[in-house]
């Protein structure tokens, strides 16, 4: 069994952390004052998967709207389809957001004999901002912060939008919008802070790659909504880089994938510059740059489309054993760049924050510093 994407922070303010662990957390665990839900995903098959058994895991509540309209979708973007220069525009650097577990426990533990490695090795290195929480009255606001501080430095964000209904198949990130309209609402929100910079969203994790829980019909709904959200966050920024999801090279065949994708607007240069892989997971970037090649080639369209991939905690590749909670042994991947050298590979990213438990080395969802020191000093 194979973790989707692990543990993982959602936005308050501009980041946060479980409330349900607020209680109790000792001085190894970074504390936020504003909190919000930090969903975990359950364990997935493998690859590829067409097992009852899986399926029957993963079963969840139907999203709320199995039949629905289709949304208008919003004016095409000024891009054309002809093939760009995928550098030519792009900030070299990555932004790193001032508000963040990590630094948290930076700031509040400087005797710390853990300190200088953590605040080195993790708290100096540029890492996404969840937007997890289904809170679309603030939405906006939380999104211009960080936008905004990324333009503000020359510096590119990545965010990472994640409240698809029926996520995680009702598992252990259950949560997001209430119907797929809903979603789309929160979709526009969103895009309305994202400014004119560079920016580079990853998403809805898992959305893609974990749709087998649902039946055709709402397959299809969900894919619907995502290829618009591509299209609006698109024709909000022409600048926004969106990338979909495509699972990672330990779950499904590239062409089951890339056929998903495409049903997601994955294909098109209005909703789409491509795919990601890896996320919270373990698989190493060798395998990753291969596999992504590999559901490129199948997914079609332009030559421009690329890839990125999280190389948080993917140093020494994914367990023998399957493990995915916290596994012992792991260790960090490459930094965070935009220069990756490999042909179609637009980024490694940093989308899981090392250090953020799965809930086995410190409670889900927060930052432990004993983990963050082991992936760091391995």
């Amino acid at each position: 069994m194979i973790v989707a994407a692990s543990v993982v922070v959602a936005a308050g303010a501009v980041a946060g952390v479980l409330s349900a662990f607020e209680d109790g957390r000792g001085s190894d665990q970074a504390r936020r004052p504003q909190v919000s839900a930090s969903p975990r995903l359950a364990p997935l098959p493998a690859v590829p998967s067409a097992s009852p058994t899986a399926a029957a895991e993963s079963a969840s509540p139907s999203p709320s709207t199995s039949v629905r309209r289709a949304p208008s979708p919003p004016p095409s973007p000024s891009r054309t389809e002809q093939k760009r220069e995928r550098t030519a525009t792009v900030a070299t650097r990555l932004y790193r957001h001032p508000d963040s577990q990590v630094l948290d426990w930076v700031r509040a533990h400087a005797g710390d004999p853990r300190h200088a490695v953590i605040a080195a090795r993790i708290a100096d290195q540029p890492a996404a901002v969840w937007f997890a929480e289904y809170a679309p009255d603030t939405l906006t606001a939380r999104v211009a912060a960080v936008t905004s501080g990324g333009a503000a430095q020359g510096r590119v964000p990545v965010l990472v939008p994640y409240a698809i209904p029926g996520r995680d198949c009702g598992g252990h990130s259950q949560g997001g919008a209430p119907d797929l309209d809903a979603y789309d609402a929160w979709i526009d929100r969103f895009a309305a802070g994202l400014g004119s910079g560079e920016v580079i969203v990853v998403l809805e994790p898992d959305s893609v790659a974990q749709a087998e829980c649902l039946s055709a019909g709402e397959r299809a709904d969900r894919f619907a909504s995502l290829a618009r959200a591509g299209r609006v966050l698109k024709a909000a920024n022409p600048r926004a880089r969106v990338y979909f999801d495509a699972g990672h090279s330990g779950w499904n065949a590239p062409g089951k994938q890339a056929a998903w994708l495409r049903q997601a607007g994955a294909a098109s240069p209005g909703s789409s510059d491509g795919i990601f892989s890896n996320v919270s997971n373990f698989h190493t970037t060798a395998d990753e740059v291969a596999y992504d090649r590999r559901v490129l080639d199948a997914l079609g369209g332009p030559a421009s489309l690329g890839a990125v991939i999280d190389t948080s905690r993917n140093g020494n590749g994914a367990p023998a054993d399957g493990q995915w909670c916290d596994p012992a042994g792991r260790k960090l991947g490459r930094t965070p760049t935009l220069s990756t050298g490999e042909p179609r590979i637009d980024a490694y990213l940093w989308v899981k924050l090392p250090g953020e438990s799965d809930g086995c080395k410190g409670r889900p969802g927060t930052f432990t510093a004993s983990y963050a020191y082991d992936l760091a000093s391995s």
